[in-house]
């Protein structure tokens, strides 16, 4: 592997409580002491690190700070027993961009308990056509499985949010695995978009904001996988079939929202809370290793789109409006 005398990094400063993104050139002297060098190939962007470059939400402890919780590449160099130089690597939903700098850099040193060896089957490019959001709709479904979810169940399985990260992979794993996904979405102008992706039904936002005249409606969904919260995360919980369970990914619309307990009650529903941050790092590779699986190939690359580090600013602005489709791989090195 070549030396490495510089890199390229998206770099935020604060000064008098204003934020500033931009490229800068950096060294490996300026990068943390700790155990794993990283030679990054590819990022990505989540509504986390949206946040970050605009310095918000409390993401980043001090500054300067480099974003981006997402990365993969190659080991350069390692002090930890797990890695070796040349080792492909991955990280995702964890301390980078918070306790350490991120992805959004040529280079990287990571706590090694921080990084994942990457299956085979899986490029680097891949890994973060996947990313965090891929890595939560894989959790979603092996949650929802584990709680007796087969194909042949009656309903559909209602994914909301379904246009943005997890919500394409979601719908593309479903579809893949023999589901009958029903996917919601608020931009209309996503509905071909989903059905390539094997929805096959598209459900309004505005139908699923609308609540039933009672505490249960009409028996719909086999499960659901919800990204928005608020009252469209109330409505589908009534709706869900007996036994059935809703997987709680992300509150697009709100952390809020008020529900009767009588779905819970009256038909046994659940609801299951996926934190993709502590999921246990042992168990990381089985779940790359199933992704490699499960995942379709031709509908990942068909989510992905792909910028370089400038792009960043413009595109965090996008991500929290919400304005982002399917997955964005940001190249490093461009």
């Amino acid at each position: 592997m070549a030396e490495i005398s510089a890199f390229k990094a998206l770099v935020v400063r604060k000064v008098d409580d204003q934020f500033s993104a931009s490229v800068e050139e950096m060294t490996l002297e300026d990068l943390p002491d700790l155990e794993v060098t990283v030679q990054i190939d590819f990022s990505t962007i989540n509504y986390k690190d949206g946040l970050a470059i605009k310095g918000r939400g409390g993401i980043a402890k001090a500054w300067p700070h480099i974003p981006g919780i997402d990365l993969a590449g190659t080991v350069l160099a390692s002090r930890s027993p797990d890695f070796a130089p040349g080792d492909r690597v991955v990280t995702t939903s964890l301390k980078a961009s918070e306790a350490a700098w991120g992805g959004f850099s040529g280079m990287a040193r990571m706590d090694g308990g921080w990084l994942t060896k990457l299956p085979d089957q899986i490029s680097n490019r891949q890994a973060m056509a996947i990313g965090t959001a891929g890595f939560t709709a894989m959790m979603a479904l092996q949650a929802l499985e584990e709680q007796g979810l087969k194909p042949e169940n009656e309903g559909q399985v209602l994914i909301t949010g379904a246009a943005g990260g997890v919500g394409s992979i979601a719908v593309a794993l479903f579809a893949a695995a023999g589901y009958r996904v029903a996917a919601s979405t608020g931009r209309p102008e996503n509905q071909q978009y989903l059905k390539d992706l094997g929805a096959a039904s598209i459900i309004s936002r505005e139908e699923l904001e609308t609540p039933s005249k009672g505490p249960l409606a009409s028996a719909r969904w086999a499960a659901a996988i919800d990204n928005v919260g608020g009252v469209i995360l109330a409505n589908l919980l009534a709706g869900l079939h007996q036994g059935a369970a809703c997987a709680c990914v992300g509150l697009a619309a709100s952390a809020r929202f008020e529900a009767s307990v009588i779905p819970f009650l009256l038909r046994g529903v659940k609801m299951i809370g996926i934190d993709s941050g502590n999921f246990p790092m042992p168990k990381r590779y089985g779940l790359w290793q199933r992704l490699a699986r499960r995942l379709p190939v031709d509908k990942l690359d068909a989510i992905t789109t792909e910028a370089g580090l400038g792009a960043l600013p413009g595109l965090s602005d996008d991500i929290l409006a919400g304005k982002v489709k399917g997955r964005v791989v940001i190249d490093v090195n461009n």
